[in-house]
């Protein structure tokens, strides 16, 4: 038999003697004796595992008052058992007295043993209540005040017993119950939190060890964090000991929360704000229960802040409310930093680029190669999903005999893929290089740009950039253009050779006419694609980066906060950022700084356009012979207007009757009328009829 499983015999036997003394008091008080062998039942008991002999039964009224005494001498002796029982260790944490003591332990007897609702009725002489009271128990328990039944008084105030008091009934001799969680925890305190938390408790995502879960720069932080609870824990009394952890990653605070409290023998319970009460007598149960879990149990409060930017009036008073009042040790994972709140603050952030690569090395172990830059170079990633995403891929390469490197990347690409439905348009990049059109210049600067998103974590790690280096780790470029000239393509053929989901960011639901909701919109979308699995593409960014203005009053003010904030953000965004203008006068200077490159896309010549419409229509497209593209390169169109051009084309064609229906020349300048209309451009109608006909001519 195992420490606990003797504990637990002995609990048990307390609990028996216990009741008997309880049973024993109610018998004098009914002026009678029953035999208290009936009084315990002999099966489906809560103590049916203890397999000690029952204590003899007292069937003489004359001996009445000698076995309460020898039955307390019995409960002092069990009550000296090291640890001592679950009801007296309850007592001592919750500060009751002995009466209170008592009457939790009647009202314990009556879950436990059914005999003892009689005895309670015949104790009041009235069988309509066969229940205890405040009353019953000041007449059959010594030591008794009055103010035991106050609500400040720890039977009340921990919610300890629950009182059914209809109508005008008296306080006094009002029905009493312990409660469930009391009862469970008496006769065996088991580390289960009282159910009715569950709702506001959130699971841990951590589920590594620690050794695998924490990098050295985390452990570090980590043990400064428990030095900081060491020397203040044992000062801060029945205040609590707050720490706000501030930073953008809430998955590592998680993760460096839960390995501090462990040292201290602390289990974390994780309540996510959004799951909090927002009225005040339910915020007043929360309280209360959790203060009695934490006396009861070893555990402490991590409220988890990130699900809410700004909170309402009403939820910031919650959550004051629940941080003063709980007592403990209070972790507060929050974006920034809340001074509403107090405490120590402490920066947490997920392992460095290169602990990152260090752990894809080991992790892939000889598949490594050069992926392990790579990967870091791209994708910031804590080790658990590097663990997780290694050890999986590695399983289904061995079983699959597929490729590993494309394997590693789909699964960081996945993990990392930005929650941006309400900020952003996902765009599938589709076009590739030989869909390109533009000159050596240019597509030498993209080019540049993909090699330097692939090649960072050589650079930076391995080269030793990154230790002279803490801003503009991030790659920032601005594509310079007229409409049409091809920047959302060459965007897409950047997110395309990089294997990297495309976002294009929706002005209209980042920017908003409410004073801090533009930054708050920013922000999210910043933080969401900080892991790296994005390409953000700004198309028409002029209209959210555009020149700050002289300050006339307060609506100049604040516009020129967002373009401040734009600055700090972009610089310190570590992914790729693709700017889209066709006004790039209008740009603050102060961009220009922070652009990586910036490539101009010039309106196409004749010999680009020639080549533009020779690669517009797909071979799947039944074209005609005659088709002259060095005189359709002719006409002053984009590449955008052309690929509209040819689209119109190819339906023109498709809805002929003809079976041989084929994309001719008369219908692409049909379709070339069309959109030099819709731009407002001069049609010249003689230069249209000398294509036609010498087109029919050929």
């Amino acid at each position: 038999m195992n420490n606990y499983q003797q504990w637990l015999q002995s609990n048990d036997d307390y609990l028996r003697i216990a009741i008997r003394w309880v049973h024993l008091r109610l018998v004098r008080q009914i002026g009678s004796m029953v035999p208290v062998k009936a009084a315990i039942p002999e099966k489906k008991s809560w103590f049916s595992r203890n397999k000690s002999e029952p204590l003899p039964p007292v069937t003489d009224p004359a001996t009445k008052d000698a076995a309460i005494a020898e039955t307390a001498k019995r409960m002092v002796a069990a009550e000296a058992s090291n640890p001592p029982p679950a009801l007296l260790v309850l007592s001592q944490q919750l500060g009751l007295t002995c009466f209170e003591r008592d009457l939790l332990l009647l009202c314990v007897a009556m879950e436990l043993n059914s005999k003892t609702a009689l005895l309670c009725a015949k104790a009041q002489n009235n069988s309509n209540r066969p229940y205890p009271t405040f009353a019953l128990a000041a007449q059959i328990f010594d030591e008794f005040k009055w103010d035991a039944l106050s609500a400040d008084r720890p039977l009340r105030y921990w919610r300890l017993l629950e009182i059914n008091q209809p109508g005008a009934e008296p306080l006094a001799t009002s029905a009493l119950r312990a409660d469930e969680r009391v009862v469970n925890y008496i006769v065996e305190p088991k580390h289960i939190i009282d159910d009715r938390l569950m709702p506001f408790i959130a699971p841990i995502e951590i589920t590594d060890t620690d050794q695998e879960a924490l990098a050295p720069s985390q452990l570090r932080t980590a043990e400064t964090l428990r030095h900081y609870l060491e020397i203040n824990l044992s000062n801060s009394g029945q205040h609590p000991l707050i720490v706000q952890l501030i930073g953008a990653d809430s998955l590592a605070k998680q993760v460096i929360a839960r390995h501090t409290l462990l040292s201290f023998g602390l289990q974390m319970s994780r309540f996510p704000v959004e799951t909090l009460p927002m009225q005040t007598a339910e915020v007043e149960t929360l309280l209360r229960l959790w203060a009695r879990e934490r006396q009861l149990l070893p555990i402490a409060l991590y409220l988890d802040t990130h699900g809410m930017d700004v909170p309402a009036a009403h939820s910031a008073a919650a959550v004051q409310r629940l941080i003063k009042g709980c007592g403990g040790i209070v972790i507060i994972a929050t974006r920034d930093i809340r001074p509403d709140l107090g405490g120590w603050t402490l920066e947490i952030g997920r392992p460095t680029a290169i602990e990152q690569q260090m752990a894809w090395r080991a992790a892939l172990g000889s598949n490594a190669n050069d992926m392990g830059a790579r990967l870091a170079g791209q994708f910031s990633l804590d080790l658990p999903s590097i663990h997780q995403i290694a050890r999986t891929e590695l399983a289904e390469t061995a079983a699959q005999s597929s490729n590993l490197p494309q394997r590693v990347w789909q699964a960081c690409l996945l993990k990392t893929t930005p929650n941006l439905d309400q900020l952003a348009q996902r765009i599938e990049p589709k076009a590739t290089w030989d869909h390109l059109v533009l000159p050596q210049e240019a597509l030498g600067l993209l080019h540049q740009i993909v090699d330097q998103v692939d090649q960072r974590g050589k650079v930076y790690n391995d080269w030793g950039f990154l230790a002279k280096m803490n801003r503009g780790l991030g790659l920032s470029v601005l594509f310079a253009g007229e409409s049409g000239t091809g920047k959302t393509m060459a965007a897409e053929v950047i997110a395309n050779a990089l294997r990297l989901n495309l976002y294009r960011i929706d002005l209209s639901s980042v920017v908003s006419k409410y004073i801090g909701e533009t930054e708050k919109n920013l922000r999210r979308l910043f933080d969401a694609a900080e892991d790296g699995g994005a390409v953000l593409f700004f198309d028409e960014a002029d209209a959210l980066f555009g020149k700050r203005s002289e300050v006339k009053d307060s609506h100049d003010r604040y516009a020129n906060i967002e373009i401040n904030y734009l600055l700090q953000r972009i610089e310190a965004y570590r992914g790729l950022a693709i700017l889209a203008t066709n006004m790039k006068s209008s740009l603050d200077q102060a961009f220009m700084r922070r652009l990586r490159f910036i490539v101009n896309f010039p309106f196409p010549g004749v010999p680009e356009r020639s080549l533009m419409w020779q690669k517009v229509f797909p071979s799947e497209v039944p074209k005609a012979d005659d088709l002259d593209y060095d005189r359709l390169a002719r006409f002053n169109l984009t590449g955008g207007s052309i690929q509209n051009i040819a689209l119109n084309a190819a339906f023109l064609a498709a809805a002929k009757e003809s079976l041989e229906s084929k994309v001719t020349m008369a219908l692409i300048l049909d379709a070339i009328r069309s959109e030099l209309r819709k731009l407002d451009k001069p049609v010249n109608e003689n230069e249209f009829r000398i294509m036609e006909v010498v087109g029919a001519k050929s």
